[in-house]
């Protein structure tokens, strides 16, 4: 039986937009109907997968241009932050991040989810937020939540606080993380509340923002790099797809290097938004260029402030990389830890050197560290020797090599986006029987 579902994905931020893009391929090809919800500003990006798009701002009043611009422009104002700890951004980065999320959820009232939903009628809504967004859970239909950033979005007395970059079995570090988030968010979290009250929503305990659906849960991270939970989640409520990396039409052919044309292969990626690194990113292909390897570099929106002369022949920068194209070609992926990168990396059996700079790229580069299957390292306190001896490191260390060759095969096997179609699809077979 073919159904409508619609797709809610975080406002304005492009990631989650792509992980949905691969579940919604599978759904589509169990003969569903797929419809995303989308900002202005992230017109076409749904489409261009050829599915239809619905368009309502959670924002406040500004331009197309100026929705598109939101979150690098939000990135851009608080990267003095991003040379300071996970426990240091909890009263920075991570407060005024959650003050945004919380204001798209009351704007998302204010300018009519419930009506758009209503045109719709879905009969269920995927949700891939951190915040509850109140209209999507009074449509009248089922909802599943997509949990894209790092496992520990739910729970566990026994695993690290989500955006804490803890080490597993760190019980210090978690203490700590726990009682600073609630010193600098419990307000936020009191108020928010309040207010999903008023939208006649039973209101959730501090410190979560969204609650597990009680249909149906995605989970991105793969077996191998899970954490033991106290508490086991029950498996009929909360699906693990070991990734969900989207199918791609494009390829991506290699472009001839000047210099070190057969040297291994380094790309370079700090996601959407990460661009606006340019500082720390020109310093890297400062030093790539007097390796023997080649790199491929993504400067997002920033490419005009790279003088063209100054490029390594070894190196190639551009706006913008077919990522899923571009990473079979790849020997290690210098990233900064989104969960996005971080999944497709490990399922191209990419080592990857994480470089967080805030939210859940501080779990992932502790995570690999902790399962050896990659390096998380600092994003600016380090020598130019460290960063070379990292690369050297994931080249050719065994142990690493083995651990991500084997997580790899493991994600091909399961196939992301045809497990959560099929948990879905068998969701909406019982529900609608």
């Amino acid at each position: 039986m073919t159904h409508r579902i619609a797709v809610f994905p975080e406002p304005g931020a492009l990631g989650p937009v792509m992980n949905l893009i691969g579940v919604s391929q599978g759904l589509r090809e169990r003969g569903h109907e797929v419809t995303f919800i989308l900002e202005p500003g992230l017109r076409g990006a749904a489409e261009r997968y050829g599915f239809e798009e619905r368009h309502l701002t959670c924002m406040p009043p500004m331009t197309e241009a100026e929705q598109a611009k939101y979150w690098d422009d939000f990135m851009i104002r608080y990267m003095p932050t991003f040379r300071t700890s996970a426990y240091e951004q909890i009263g920075t980065y991570v407060r005024a991040c959650w003050e945004a999320i919380v204001d798209t959820v009351k704007w998302s009232v204010k300018n009519g989810l419930d009506d758009l939903l209503q045109e719709i009628n879905p009969d269920l809504i995927i949700n891939d937020n951190v915040a509850l967004y109140p209209h999507t859970q009074t449509a009248g239909c089922p909802w599943v939540r997509m949990i894209s950033c790092s496992e520990n979005e739910i729970i566990d007395p026994d695993i690290p606080p989500h955006l804490s970059g803890c080490a597993e079995g760190d019980a210090r570090c978690a203490q700590a993380y726990k009682e600073a988030f609630e010193r600098h968010i419990k307000a936020l979290h009191d108020e928010f509340m309040e207010f999903i009250k008023s939208c006649g929503i039973e209101p959730i305990e501090f410190p979560e923002f969204v609650q597990p659906s009680p249909y149906l849960n995605l989970l991105l991270y793969p077996e191998p790099l899970r954490f033991k939970r106290r508490n086991p989640l029950d498996p009929e409520k909360f699906v693990y797809l070991d990734g969900c990396v989207r199918r791609e039409s494009m390829s991506y052919e290699l472009p001839e290097f000047s210099k070190n044309n057969n040297g291994p292969l380094i790309y370079l990626s700090y996601g959407t938004l990460g661009g606006a690194d340019v500082e720390l990113i020109k310093r890297i292909i400062g030093i790539l260029g007097r390796t023997e390897y080649r790199a491929i570099v993504n400067v997002g929106d920033y490419k005009a402030q790279y003088d063209s002369s100054e490029i390594p022949g070894n190196v190639t920068i551009d706006s913008w990389f077919p990522q899923i194209a571009v990473l079979p070609h790849v020997d290690v992926f210098i990233q900064h830890g989104g969960n996005n990168s971080f999944n497709e990396s490990l399922y191209f059996g990419i080592p990857p050197l994480i470089m967080p700079f805030v939210w859940d790229g501080h779990d992932n580069a502790q995570r690999v560290n902790d399962t050896q299957h990659g390096i998380g390292m600092h994003r600016y306190n380090w020598t130019d020797e460290e960063l070379l001896a990292n690369i050297s490191t994931l080249l050719n260390d065994e142990v690493i090599k083995k651990n991500v060759t084997s997580t790899s095969s493991h994600m091909q096997q399961r196939d992301g986006k045809a497990t959560a179609a099929e948990a879905i699809d068998n969701f909406l077979q019982r529900h609608y029987a």
